[in-house]
């Protein structure tokens, strides 16, 4: 435009958007100057299609105006230019924010009446930056003397636009490798978080299945069947458990069998022993698989079940803080077949006569108090630390009467420390009004019995 008027053309006279045209390249290009038109005033027919090509006359050139371009000024393009950069602003047509509520006759109307402030398009300094909105205002004025020409106008884009580029092209392909960029640094970020996302999940299944047997599954490998000629299990039941449901809301059974069963969880963890599963108030845990260790199973289950015994004895029923916990154990040592069984809920279950007997030793116990065969027995008179004691023969379901043992400590130290990220506290600290976790007991002086180490929930970190 600024090319035109200092030309012989001079003038536009019919500058609307639908003569701006952009090529193959983005570079926008105008039609439809310079000629004269072949219609005459005859031929017009002053529909709304008509009115609507006058949307973008100036309002001085509206009385003289025949039709569209019959009069041409370079005062009356600018205010054209300002329409067209209400479309761009608006994503519309010309006026489109008044166009529900009024015809094109009715806005030509208004914009050639002496109103005050003039009629023109609504914009808000929401719809646009401020600097445009005020080059919109400047180029629409109503003295046409006080429009600035296209020449200023090109020097106020030019400020406007600083920091990008002139050229489209050149504009999108810097904003594609930008992108690229951003996309670079995006995909990092998500893979990272992918990363600790699958890591948890890991985590997670680890907590189910056994780590073998998890990778083997992740794998896609089929886990077959294993017979184990030698394992040690431990069961254990809260006595008086459907007792203790019929006194207590559900809510309080669920927090009671949260609360004791993540204390044995985290004691377990000290020792090379699987928790298989809980049923109920039945806790069930295994040493010797998936991975053999030699006649150590026996020992790991007679230390986590001390350790576990001891946390019992020191454990308090939130809802029911004078009671006193009471469970029974019961351990004995075989052989079992071991499989992942289940699909969508991969189990790993232990088969074999050992599991019932296991599950008979503790049945047929007492509160408090370790019940072991002699199988066990046997396996740990070979390390000598640990105090066993003579039950004599007991009715065993399925099994007849057979010999039976009560574990009663051991002396030999454990080795395992309490992890640094937990403090102790006697029991007659003043912190002991919360829960107590007990874990596996640290007294080189003396029998692993009697300990009374434990945290408190609110020491956890």
């Amino acid at each position: 435009m600024s090319y035109l008027h200092a030309s012989e053309v001079s003038a536009h006279g019919k500058l609307r958007s639908c003569n701006c045209l952009i090529d193959c390249r983005f570079v926008l290009k105008i039609s439809d100057f310079g000629l004269k038109t072949l219609t005459t005033p005859s031929d017009l027919i002053m529909d709304d299609i008509y009115y609507t090509k006058l949307l973008w006359i100036a309002p001085e050139l509206l009385p003289l105006t025949v039709m569209p371009g019959s009069t041409a000024t370079q005062k009356g393009d600018v205010y054209s230019f300002a329409i067209i950069l209400e479309e761009i602003v608006v994503r519309g047509g010309p006026y489109e924010t008044v166009k529900a509520s009024m015809t094109s006759q009715e806005i030509v109307s208004r914009v050639t009446a002496s109103e005050t402030p003039p009629f023109r398009p609504e914009v808000t300094p929401k719809d646009c930056p401020l600097d445009i909105l005020s080059l919109m205002e400047k180029c629409w004025n109503e003295i046409p003397e006080e429009r600035p020409t296209f020449h200023a106008v090109r020097g106020t884009i030019r400020g406007i636009m600083k920091g990008y580029c002139e050229n489209l092209m050149d504009d999108l392909l810097r904003r594609m490798e930008q992108y690229a960029n951003n996309l670079e640094a995006l995909v990092e970020e998500k893979t990272e978080q992918l990363s600790l996302e699958k890591r948890r999940s890991e985590e997670l299944l680890y907590q189910v299945l056994p780590r073998q047997v998890a990778c083997q599954l992740m794998a896609g490998e089929l886990v077959q069947p294993e017979q184990f000629e030698c394992v040690t299990i431990y069961f254990s039941d809260i006595v008086g458990f459907t007792a203790l449901c019929a006194q207590s809301t559900p809510m309080e059974v669920v927090d009671f069998l949260n609360d004791l069963y993540s204390t044995f969880d985290r004691i377990i963890e000290f020792y090379d022993v699987y928790k298989v599963e809980t049923i109920g108030d039945a806790y069930m845990v295994v040493s010797g698989l998936p991975e053999r260790n030699g006649d150590e199973h026996a020992r790991e289950i007679g230390l986590m079940a001390l350790a576990i015994l001891d946390a019992v004895k020191s454990f308090t029923i939130m809802h029911k803080q004078n009671a006193q916990l009471s469970v029974r154990i019961g351990v004995h040592s075989g052989p079992v077949c071991a499989g992942v069984v289940g699909q969508k809920m991969p189990h790993y279950c232990l088969f074999g006569d050992t599991v019932n007997t296991a599950s008979r030793m503790e049945s047929s116990g007492l509160p408090l108090c370790i019940h072991v065969s002699k199988a066990t027995k046997c396996i740990l008179d070979k390390f000598g630390t640990f105090d066993l004691e003579l039950r004599g023969e007991v009715e065993l379901k399925g099994k007849g009467r057979v010999t039976s043992y009560w574990l009663r400590g051991c002396s030999e130290p454990d080795p395992r420390p309490l992890t640094p990220k937990y403090r102790r506290h006697s029991v007659s600290s003043p912190e002991n009004n919360l829960n107590p976790l007990i874990f596996p007991p640290n007294n080189a002086n003396g029998p692993r019995t009697n300990n009374n180490t434990f945290i408190n929930l609110s020491e956890l970190q």
